[in-house]
């Protein structure tokens, strides 16, 4: 039996300096800030994840749980352009899975429907959300043969990749020869699939390559945005759209309508003058 993959993010490059380096007298540990211009490895993937919105709380730490995000778009379908009528990826970060509920017209008129699933080392199609959950509803079909194309969709996805990123530890490295950073990580779950990530100047994923044997995935993303609800905007970035090419032929071209970046965000910073003007009352 095949272990299920648990990745671990609250690691070192994305997370503030160990508890041992506490404040004199004791108090929170000190955060980590990269200098200005740093091109290690660890100042890189730090600079990711803030620049994505991902590092929360007082600690700073990356701890983006789950995502939902609704696009519009176009996909292919046997070969042939498929118009979405619904587009909704559910992604769960810390038990590795991704559900992709999918509904399209193909240029015939026809329409085309499929849930794609994949969980740890498990990859399926479903006809309902949650097939075969409640005994006799919907109907779950194994797709083994997905499994490493669906872990790659999910791992060099925007939030995915800066973690998967973080997670390879030894085995992630950056490159700055072609004047951008190109971070270099292995897909977990995928053993041999390795991505390079092309970073901005925002420090953002605008091209993700994956190569896996003969097959290579790319991922190219733009105009990041907080596509929160108005009511719930957290500075939690996604693109605005994403192009997904297998070998050269785009499989999907999607442009973001909708995110629900997971954990809300509810702060007060003191400011400075406050904090010199007034002692805090004890009660």
């Amino acid at each position: 039996m095949m272990k299920k993959i648990l990745i671990t993010f609250a690691v070192a490059a994305v997370a503030v300096a160990g508890a041992s380096a506490q404040r004199q007298g004791g108090g929170p540990p000190a955060r980590y800030t990269p200098a200005p211009g740093a091109r290690d490895l660890r100042a890189v993937l730090f600079n990711w994840a803030w620049y994505m919105g991902m590092l929360r709380g007082a600690g700073e730490n990356e701890s983006v749980a789950t995502l939902e995000l609704k696009a519009t778009g176009t996909i292919q379908v046997d070969g042939q352009p498929c118009r979405l009528t619904k587009y909704r990826i559910s992604n769960n970060y810390q038990i590795p899975g991704e559900r992709i509920q999918i509904a399209c017209t193909r240029a015939n008129g026809q329409t085309y429907s499929n849930v794609e699933v994949v969980s740890g080392q498990y990859a399926w199609d479903e006809d309902i959300a949650g097939a075969e959950i409640v005994p006799g509803k919907g109907k779950a079909t194994a797709r083994p043969n997905l499994l490493r194309e669906r872990l790659i969709r999910l791992w060099a996805s925007p939030q995915g990749a800066p973690k998967a990123a973080a997670a390879g530890k030894e085995n992630t490295s950056v490159d700055w020869g072609t004047g951008k950073a190109v971070v270099s990580y292995p897909i977990p779950g995928a053993a041999g699939a390795i991505a390079k990530a092309t970073l901005s100047a925002q420090n953002q994923a605008e091209h993700i390559e994956v190569r896996d044997g003969n097959t290579v995935m790319t991922f190219d993303y733009a105009k990041y945005d907080d596509f929160n609800n108005p009511l719930n905007k957290i500075e939690a970035f996604m693109p605005g759209t994403m192009v997904e090419k297998r070998n050269g032929t785009t499989v999907r071209d999607l442009t973001t309508t909708e995110t629900e970046t997971g954990n809300l965000y509810v702060v007060m910073p003191v400011p400075a003058s406050v904090r010199k003007a007034a002692t805090p009352q004890s009660n």
